[in-house]
């Protein structure tokens, strides 16, 4: 999948935010390039940042890092989201064509679903950037950056089945189908867990990476499989939401529970014990490269990186340095 992934054989209506805003300086020349040149201008214009729900924190950091790395840069910037749904990412692409943006940086509703979107960006030539997800096809987007969902999905579960003293039945909560980060998690989660016969899967529901939805899959779990001793789930939104389950089913003493993001909520259940370790995500460090290539395609024309695809290796958050992680920042 990625070059630097060492695991690449496990596979890896519209919400507008009125963000939009005025850019600040370091942008170099006064004059704007040209909208949608694609290269050989300065820093300028607009870049149409396109997330996918900023009510879940991990989006809502992606979003405020692009935002605000993008006006350090010079650029005025739009945010919206996709709310997962291909049909309001085609309406959100084809405003910011409209609207003749300098380049978008989009995190994709889909991998298969998102390729035509963005293929009508490029047709228009305006460069795109896709952040946290890829599509099913290279040659499109100048950039597709994601955290290594194998390798962090490796080190999670190796932590969780740990603590599980490798053995007990588990349940399992997965993310959005569309989103090929859900199986490549999923994936990297059985490949380790598969070394330990003694671990033993009950039970697997789809929660599409929301908490409220967690809660309710677990309930449901939790009522066909009540002496459940572990759960492996694809988010942190959706692990949280299994702990409120528990909690009220008065077992979380009794089943450890994995979660993937890093988010703050996560990281604090992670030191009070509720959970066993989460995933850190970097997308605050891969959103500013993804909008710092962005913003080199703008102005010169080329990313100034080799690789198209890019993985940026994932952090185990434990209670040993989940002090050190501050808003999907690790510091240690």
């Amino acid at each position: 999948m990625f070059t630097r992934s060492r695991l690449a054989g496990l596979a890896a209506g519209a919400l507008m935010l009125s963000l939009a805003a005025c850019g600040g300086g370091g942008g170099g020349s006064a004059e704007p390039a040209a909208s949608g040149s694609g290269g050989g201008g300065a820093a300028g214009g607009t870049i149409a940042i396109i997330t996918v729900d900023p009510s879940n924190p991990y989006w809502k950091a992606e979003a405020d890092t692009a935002k605000a790395e993008a006006e350090k840069l010079g650029y005025k910037t739009t945010v919206s989201a996709n709310n997962n749904d291909p049909e309001t990412q085609n309406q959100l692409i084809e405003t910011a064509i409209n609207d003749k943006v300098a380049g978008i940086l989009l995190d994709p509703a889909g991998a298969d679903e998102s390729v035509a979107a963005v293929q009508k960006a490029v047709d228009a030539k305006i460069p795109v950037v896709l952040i946290n997800a890829e599509i099913s096809q290279t040659g499109l987007a100048k950039a597709q950056i994601v955290s290594n969902n194998a390798q962090g999905a490796t080190i999670g579960a190796e932590e969780w089945a740990k603590a599980m003293n490798y053995k007990g039945t588990y349940v399992e909560l997965f993310g959005k189908p569309s989103d090929n980060n859900a199986q490549v998690r999923s994936d990297g989660y059985k490949a380790v867990i598969s070394q330990y016969p003694d671990l033993k899967s009950v039970g697997k529901e789809i929660a599409n990476w929301d908490r409220q939805q967690g809660q309710e899959k677990m309930e449901s779990l939790l009522s066909k499989n009540p002496d459940v001793k572990g759960v492996i789930a694809g988010n942190d939104e959706m692990a949280l939401g299994a702990i409120n389950a528990l909690k009220e089913a008065k077992k979380l003493d009794q089943v450890k529970v994995l979660g993937f993001d890093g988010n703050q909520d996560a990281v604090d259940a992670v030191k009070s014990g509720a959970m066993v370790a989460t995933v850190l995500q970097p997308i605050v460090e891969a959103t500013k490269k993804a909008i710092g290539q962005l913003d080199s395609v703008i102005r010169t024309g080329n990313t100034g990186v080799s690789e198209e695809k890019q993985a940026i290796d994932c952090v185990l958050i434990t209670k040993e340095n989940a002090d050190n992680v501050n808003d999907f920042v690790y510091s240690g």
